[in-house]
Parts: C-alpha cells; sequence; structure tokens
C-alpha cells in the first residue's frame, strides 16, 4: 500500500498552467448551482479527479470540454446520495410532520412531541455524521468501475473502508478540513469568493479519494478502471 501525499491534495491544483481559468470557470458553475442543473456537472468533474488521480495522472486538471459526460456521471452520483441518505431524509420528513401536527394542536402534547423530535434531531445528526463517513467510499466505488449499482454493493463498500482506514479516514476528514478552510476563506472576502473556494475544495476532496483509491492498489503504472480507461475492478 502506497502512502498518501496528503499536502499535494491542497496544493495540486495551482501547478496547472491554465489553473486560473479552469478554477474560474469551476466557480462560475459553483455560482449558478441554484439552477440545480450546474450541480451534477460539478459533481462528475470531482469524478474525473478523482479517476485522473488514482492513475497518476493529476495535472493538467480536467479540460471544460465533456459537461454532457459530467452531468450524466454527476446525476449517478445524486442517485446514489439520496439512496444513501433515504433514512435521513424520512427521518425529517417525520420530524417535521410532528412538528406541524403539534403547531396544529393548541398545545396539547406538545412537550412530548417536542421530547421526540429533540431525540430525532440526534439521530439524524448521528445518522448524518455516519453516512457521511461511509458515503465517500461509494463514490470511489463508482468512480473505479462507472457502474451505478457498485454504489450499492454495500458489502464491498464497507470492505473497503475496513481495509484501508486509515487513508480513507484521513482523507475524508481533511475533505472536511478543506471544506471549513474554504469557508473562512470566503468570509475573509466578505463571500465574494465563495464560489471559487468551495470549487478548490471539492478539486481536493476529489485528489483525496483519488489517492485513497490508488494507495488501495498499489504502484499504479496503467489505466485504472472507469468508464474510459478500462482496466480492473478496483480491490476491496
Amino acid at each position: 500500500m502506497e502512502n498518501m501525499d496528503i499536502g499535494r491534495s491542497f496544493t495540486f491544483v495551482f501547478e496547472d498552467q491554465n489553473w486560473v481559468v479552469k478554477i474560474l470557470i469551476g466557480g462560475l458553475v459553483v455560482l449558478f448551482s441554484f439552477l440545480l442543473i450546474p450541480i451534477p456537472i460539478i459533481l462528475g468533474y470531482q469524478v474525473t479527479v478523482i479517476r485522473n488521480t488514482a492513475r497518476g495522472a493529476d495535472l493538467p486538471l480536467p479540460e471544460w470540454d465533456n459537461f454532457g459526460r459530467y452531468f450524466s456521471e454527476g446525476i449517478q452520483l445524486i442517485i446514489g446520495g439520496i439512496v444513501y441518505y433515504l433514512p435521513v431524509i424520512l427521518l425529517v420528513c417525520v420530524g417535521a410532520g410532528i412538528g406541524a401536527l403539534t403547531s396544529n394542536s393548541n398545545g396539547n402534547g406538545s412537550g412530548a412531541a417536542g421530547v421526540l423530535v429533540a431525540c430525532l434531531n440526534c439521530i439524524i445528526g448521528l445518522l448524518s455524521l455516519a453516512l457521511g463517513l461511509i458515503f465517500p467510499a461509494a463514490v470511489i466505488r463508482y468512480a473505479a468501475t462507472g457502474r451505478l449499482a457498485a454504489m450499492f454493493e454495500f458489502g464491498k463498500v464497507w470492505d473497503f473502508i475496513r481495509n484501508n482506514p486509515g487513508n480513507y479516514i484521513v482523507a475524508v476528514l481533511l475533505g472536511w478540513v478543506a471544506s471549513l478552510v474554504a469557508g473562512v476563506v470566503a468570509v475573509f472576502t466578505c463571500f465574494l469568493g465563495t464560489p471559487w473556494t468551495s470549487w478548490w475544495s471539492t478539486l481536493v476532496q476529489g485528489h483525496l479519494l483519488g489517492q485513497v483509491w490508488r494507495a488501495a492498489q498499489g504502484s499504479v503504472t496503467g489505466a485504472v478502471a472507469g468508464p474510459e480507461l478500462g482496466g480492473s475492478e478496483l480491490p476491496a
């Protein structure tokens, strides 16, 4: 198993000769994510970063020349995310329903309902944290195979985490750190730089996950699995 170069994940973006243009475009895509359509594009681009990093070709950054493919792959990640987070979604709906019923009950049973909602919120928080730690492994498996179904091979997803616990946990936690750093920098720019700092953190997270995949395979000299790359199934 190879070691990860953690520092590189935070700086590799700036080694691309055209990083200014690519970051500018990425930030603009994030800026218009309220239109929803750009969100799959963001995710699909990140998948490409994961694959490129896994095969040791993290530079240059992917070109902005295949929006259709990025969109298609991003849609599949969104579908996978909905399935994984379905328990959280259902619990949120239950909590909202209890709150609505309580507000229309003239205070009858509001105390018990409040306790129940508080308990649900605790469960939702813990479950969201657990899924936040597990879901990136499903993303890696999708990037490795190009198959949506690979995200739902839960045994293999768990085996991947279990067999690569150190690198995997470090990558996920540092991905969260990158998001935090992006948020802090955004504050110092009066939030004007939010789309671009957010885009940087997205690339950092993709690079970290790609390194986990690469380390799990050992030394990678050829192409790795993926829709365009061929190669074998990602080892658990």
